[in-house]
């Protein structure tokens, strides 16, 4: 087998201006396609992504895709820029890669999860992630906290037993907080704000369903530590992302704050993640298939966490195709801890860009059972898509 074309496939979502979704499909001559995805749908990298993709997969062309070690090395090495690469380089090698496991599970007529060694559970405990967007069907920002106490009721009442939540995105008037807010320490006001949301959520869901913080590195070690001292006393589940992703940060905050440290979605490769597991800051990682490396990376890095009793729960804000590839891992690998469900993946926008819904029913996610992925782009997507051919 051989590989012909990809179709590199930056898709249109009119009614989300800022959601970018990338992906590809690698065709071969046997007539088999897989489709992958750059897991850069929103900041401000899509476009990069894009063209990530496109050169790179100029280098797989002729190449047998069952080969994924080979061809991943290749564009590891061969690239100049993909050793100690960052998102965007490891995006573009990361949706080659899942289309090749895609392919790969499609040509041996079976699911990923047994190709990787096959599944310990068909049942995978999943959190409800980012209510301070709410926890419907689009994004709602949040301010009050009553509106806090209301999405997580929510999510409770579908049957979740976690949740997370960004308690520093908005202030009281809903005016986005910025850099100018979060860094430095933090004055008693910033404080008690994010205390008073805290203490409301704790009080409304009761003692037990685990409350996941997340800070999206947007504090700095001193404030984070604020935050985690203050935070303790509502037996938070672990504090992801408390400061910018570094070794020497991270484990300055974990050393101060008796709370699990997560993060991992902006460490890339298992060099990134070496330091992490070396001076056991991390407690909990949370590696992006589409942009840690793909499968063939992420398996690795999971398998690094496990020597150092690390839980793994991946990090997934894509389309749909990036939750069954989470999935897929997440089922296999002995260090699963939880499962990320966006609410971006109950957006009808995002979920029309794949053939299958997947959703978890009762806070419970199924693992797909079709060959390969178990899921790819629609047909109208893919023509919807500004497409660039690479043969």
């Amino acid at each position: 087998m051989k590989i012909t074309k990809v179709e590199v496939l930056q898709f249109s979502v009119p009614s989300n201006k800022i959601w970018r979704p990338i992906g590809c499909r690698v065709h071969t001559d046997e007539g088999i396609y897989g489709d992958g995805e750059a897991a850069l749908s929103y900041g401000i990298a899509s476009p990069a992504a894009f063209g990530m993709v496109k050169d790179l997969a100029g280098l797989i062309i002729g190449m047998d895709p069952l080969d994924n070690e080979v061809i991943w090395d290749k564009l590891y090495k061969a690239t100049f820029w993909g050793q100690n690469g960052g998102p965007v380089v490891f995006s573009g090698i990361s949706a080659l890669d899942i289309a090749l496991w895609d392919i790969k599970g499609k040509a041996l007529k079976q699911p990923i999860y047994r190709l990787l060694g096959g599944k310990r559970r068909d049942n995978l405990r999943t959190y409800a992630s980012q209510l301070q967007f709410g926890w419907g069907n689009d994004i709602v920002p949040t301010a009050k906290t009553s509106d806090y106490v209301a999405n997580c009721k929510k999510a409770v009442a579908e049957g979740y037993d976690a949740i997370k939540i960004d308690f520093f995105t908005y202030d009281r008037d809903g005016r986005p907080f910025t850099s100018e807010d979060t860094t430095r320490l933090l004055t008693p006001y910033y404080v008690s704000l994010l205390e008073e949301r805290m203490a409301a959520v704790r009080e409304a869901i009761g003692p037990n369903v685990d409350i996941i913080i997340e800070n999206h590195s947007m504090t700095d070690a001193q404030s984070a530590v604020q935050i985690g001292q203050m935070a303790e006393k509502y037996r938070i589940f672990y504090f992801e992302e408390p400061t910018t992703p570094n070794p020497k940060m991270t484990a300055y905050v974990a050393k101060r704050v008796n709370i699990p440290i997560a993060s991992g979605e902006r460490i890339y490769s298992r060099w990134q993640y070496a330091p992490y597991f070396e001076d056991s800051s991390l407690q909990v990682i949370q590696p992006d298939l589409g942009n840690c490396g793909g499968i063939t990376e992420g398996k690795k890095i999971c398998d690094m966490a496990y020597v150092y009793d690390v839980s793994v729960q991946c990090h997934v804000c894509a389309s749909p195709l990036s939750t069954a590839a989470a999935l897929h891992l997440e089922a296999v690998i002995p260090n699963f801890c939880i499962h990320e469900h966006h609410i971006i993946a109950r957006a009808p926008y995002n979920i029309e860009l794949c053939v299958h819904d997947y959703q978890p029913v009762g806070g419970k996610f199924k693992v797909p059972d079709l060959p390969g992925l178990g899921n790819e782009y629609t047909a109208a997507a893919v023509k919807a898509a500004a497409t660039v051919v690479v043969q």
